[in-house]
């Protein structure tokens, strides 16, 4: 059994945010495979279904994005997971818009959502996915730019970033 998180904010505030990539792309996929919100923990709500043949629970943390941890250490402990069955979809600002870059274990490359994770599970060996939002011109600028909205002209450069983030993800559920 697969967990696959999108890291996000919760609410509709949040909703259209770059810091949000996570969450659409859960969505997305879910969306692609049929996959229906089925429950809620306190922390997390989540559908589980099958893909490309592998058990898969797809999560949106309730948490907030630096606190993404305690979500992600509940549903491993609630499914009985191991950190190696972990794929964690979230915003880079290292990257270029709409490019993704997978990587297998490491460090959180100073993401907050992605720190928590390694702090609750004690270790950096599981999956994530990048997805680059860009970069604001000025380091004090960050904050409000994460929460910001992609601006129109990005919108379909996104679009194609979450469509192939699934199937980066499809991909690697074909491989395990």
């Amino acid at each position: 059994m697969q967990l696959i998180v999108g890291l996000g904010n919760p609410g509709s505030r949040y909703d259209a945010t770059r810091h949000n990539i996570g969450f659409r792309v859960i969505d997305a996929l879910g969306e692609a495979h049929r996959l229906t919100v089925q429950a809620h923990l306190p922390t997390a709500e989540y559908r589980e279904g099958e893909i490309e043949a592998q058990q898969v629970i797809l999560v949106k943390p309730l948490t907030y994005m630096n606190t993404s941890g305690k979500a992600v250490m509940d549903l491993c402990t609630h499914f009985s997971l191991d950190p190696h069955n972990l794929i964690v979809v979230h915003d880079d600002l290292d990257l270029p818009l709409s490019r993704i870059q997978l990587k297998r274990q490491g460090g959180d490359a100073g993401h907050h959502g992605v720190r928590s994770i390694i702090e609750h599970l004690g270790t950096g060996e599981f999956t994530r996915i990048r997805v680059g939002i860009g970069r604001p011109t000025s380091k004090d600028e960050v904050i409000a730019f994460v929460l910001s909205p992609f601006t129109s002209a990005e919108i379909p450069l996104v679009d194609g970033a979450i469509r192939r983030t699934v199937e980066t993800i499809e991909n690697l559920l074909r491989l395990t």
